[in-house]
């Protein structure tokens, strides 16, 4: 088991509305080390479809301050360890339509090369397509109720999780039920032993991204 920190991250919102609202969630081997979220002022218009979503109105996000205030933060965390999410495609474009890039930072694959690129992430979604891939369903709230991760979910999210907060599609409810789904793979015998390294390969979105992370790993390494 590795202790690099693992950032798992989710977003609420759309390239319409901005980011309203952020989860982090910060995990040191299977042991989740801290947690931070907010609701934040919209850059566009919050649709009603996306409002019964998440359940944040452009009234009550208006009075919060701006994403873009939380630079620091989602900078630190990339330079200090990788970031998670659940299809992270996601999570990356909207960050990315943020603030193109972090700065400088390592890419947690066994390189002494530092990017600048929020990436490479690691993808519950991913992850558990290949390592289950008999499985029927690979959404989040799927694999929560497949793997009986609720009960523990539902124990972090009141720990964690603001009033209100504490469902799917609210950020940091999802942010916490991707990071179990992550720290359970420590608990399979088969797998207690896995890698950074071989996590971010397996997280890769096709066979073309991970053909493409092997030539560079091994170029990297000459």
């Amino acid at each position: 088991m590795h202790h690099t920190p693992i950032h798992v991250i989710d977003f609420e919102g759309t390239r319409s509305s901005g980011i309203v609202e952020y989860g982090v969630v910060t995990v040191v081997g299977a042991v989740i080390e801290s947690t931070a979220t907010r609701i934040c002022a919209p850059e566009g218009s919050i649709s009603d479809v996306d409002q019964r979503q998440h359940g944040i109105s452009e009234a009550s996000a208006a009075e919060q301050q701006s994403f873009t205030n939380e630079w620091e933060r989602f900078a630190a965390l990339r330079q200090s360890g990788p970031l998670c999410a659940h299809n992270a495609a996601v999570e990356d474009g909207l960050l990315c339509s943020v603030w193109s890039c972090p700065r400088e930072s390592p890419n947690f694959a066994n390189t002494d090369a530092p990017v600048a690129t929020w990436g490479p992430w690691l993808d519950t979604l991913y992850l558990y397509r290949r390592i289950y891939p008999q499985i029927d369903s690979h959404k989040l709230e799927d694999l929560i109720r497949f793997f009986g991760l609720q009960p523990e979910l539902d124990r972090q999210a009141e720990r964690y999780c603001p009033a209100g907060r504490q469902r799917f599609h609210c950020a940091l409810y999802d942010a916490l039920a991707s990071a179990l789904l992550l720290v359970r793979l420590y608990s399979e015998p088969e797998l207690n032993e896995i890698s950074l390294p071989w996590m971010l390969l397996q997280s890769a979105a096709s066979a073309t991204d991970r053909a493409n992370f092997e030539q560079q790993q091994l170029f990297e390494s000459l």
